[in-house]
């Protein structure tokens, strides 16, 4: 499931780009650019909220601010997890 909406997030970006590109027959995917800022906006916060989940990412800060700006609770939630699980673990 979450590699199926990772998947939507980038076709949203793909086709508000290519929207914005002028690749697509006029009056299609109008509203496309429009959803993906507002994606981009809402990980942006995510981005400057979690930014201490961000940090348990195995790779540099500089991915997982990227893979959150990307795919925003997708990123993060799973890192959060991780930690949670880890952190109860008594072994």
């Amino acid at each position: 499931m979450n590699t199926a909406l990772k998947a939507l997030c980038l076709v949203v970006y793909a086709l508000a780009l290519a929207s914005l590109a002028g690749l697509l027959p006029t009056g299609t995917f109008t509203r496309t650019p429009w959803l993906a800022a507002i994606l981009l906006l809402i990980h942006a916060l995510e981005a400057v909220f979690f930014l201490k989940v961000l940090r348990l990412y195995k790779g540099t800060l500089a991915a997982s601010v990227g893979l959150t700006l990307l795919f925003g609770v997708l990123h993060w939630k799973p890192l959060a997890d991780a930690h949670k699980r880890s952190s109860q673990d008594p072994t």
